[in-house]
């Protein structure tokens, strides 16, 4: 069996945990960033984990991660 394609996309946007869940950084940071409070720019600052909900689907486009 060939070895699978990594998703060079998901690659670069998620990392993995040391107990093998998916991290991945917040969105709506990138601009307008006046109009946000300093607590939810603060809180953009930080990774977030994947839903369990979209792991399966998502573990498949980088499997060597």
């Amino acid at each position: 069996m060939p070895k699978m394609k990594t998703k060079r996309g998901a690659a670069k946007r998620l990392k993995k945990t040391a107990s093998g869940r998916l991290k991945r950084h917040r969105g709506w940071k990138s601009h307008l960033l006046e109009a946000k409070s300093p607590k939810r720019r603060r809180h953009l600052r930080h990774a977030g984990l994947i839903a369990k909900a979209d792991e399966k689907r998502l573990k498949v486009l980088v499997p060597y991660l």
